[in-house]
């Protein structure tokens, strides 16, 4: 057995055995214990970019937020540098609190022609995979990031499918998920995420919706949403709910109609005076969207 499973991830690995839609309950419900439907939680980006680990967890205690997604290269630390006594210190520090860890933000990619590049940032990803087994993370969050204009589309989508299989299979040892955020110049485009994922066989890659303003691109918002919803993971990233013109609660309304059972992640990209304050207001604003009744 791999040095680096443990009896939990033993437990996990037999569970994600069970392939597919099994899998992904079992990982999502890890993250919402209670299984209350979606809740709200921040990506360290911007405003949590320089904060250590102790103030996270702390700020997301005071202001209400369940759980966070870790982006790499920020104050907090969490990298693959880390010993095993420091992965078991982060691991206990999630442990002892009400934040959930759930997951990690990482910026592998792999839509490079360069094979060199392109095995660099699957063999990495996979580093990282391990990284957030051992601190109790279900996850770790990815993007294909480009359509080079020099390569045909077609190869470069079946390229991005290919390592994203080649990183499911591998994550399925530590029990976790590989989320795709909807990211990149072209790739960000919602017929090409869905291109990409026709091909993605591995059933813990999943889509991590981006609130980009390409889903708003013809036909609209809801059928680009319907035709990749079978592929959504258990987190979603969306910006600030009072800001710009971004349809959100067209966007909760359509979760809500799939029942969806996730992470609904802030990935702020103003500065606010008093952070803690601001995340309180995009909480109470998520609350009443999520609570108002679709309408029709």
């Amino acid at each position: 057995m791999n040095k680096y499973i443990t009896r939990r991830n033993f437990l996990q690995r037999s569970i994600a055995a069970g392939i597919g839609l099994a899998a992904i309950k079992n990982l999502t419900a890890c993250s919402d214990p209670a299984n209350k439907g979606m809740q709200f939680g921040l990506v360290t980006y911007l405003w949590a970019q320089y904060w250590d680990l102790p103030a996270i967890i702390a700020n997301c205690e005071k202001s209400g937020f369940a759980g966070v997604e870790l982006r790499t290269q920020h104050a907090h630390g969490v990298e693959t540098s880390l010993n095993a006594a420091q992965r078991a210190d982060v691991k206990k520090r999630f442990a002892d609190s009400p934040v959930t860890c759930i997951g990690y933000g990482a910026n592998f990619e792999y839509h490079s022609p360069d094979p060199a590049k392109l095995r660099e940032n699957i063999d990495q990803t996979k580093e990282y995979i391990k990284l957030c087994s051992d601190i109790g993370a279900t996850g770790i969050k990815v993007k294909p990031n480009d359509l080079p204009a020099d390569v045909p589309p077609e190869k470069t989508i079946t390229q991005i499918a290919a390592s994203l299989n080649e990183v499911g299979q591998f994550a399925k040892d530590y029990g976790q998920l590989v989320r795709v955020e909807v990211h990149g110049p072209k790739t960000q485009e919602i017929p090409v995420m869905k291109a990409i994922f026709d091909q993605v066989t591995e059933p813990l890659v999943k889509i991590c919706w981006n609130s980009n303003d390409q889903d708003l691109l013809p036909p609209g918002l809801e059928a680009n949403f319907n035709s990749v919803k079978k592929w959504f993971g258990d987190t979603v990233h969306i910006r600030e709910l009072n800001d710009g013109n971004y349809p959100y609660q067209q966007l909760f309304d359509l979760f809500k109609a799939i029942d969806y059972k996730g992470w609904i992640l802030l990935e702020a990209r103003t500065e606010p005076a008093d952070t803690v304050a601001a995340m309180k207001e995009q909480l109470a604003i998520f609350n009443k969207m999520i609570d108002r009744k679709a309408e029709g």
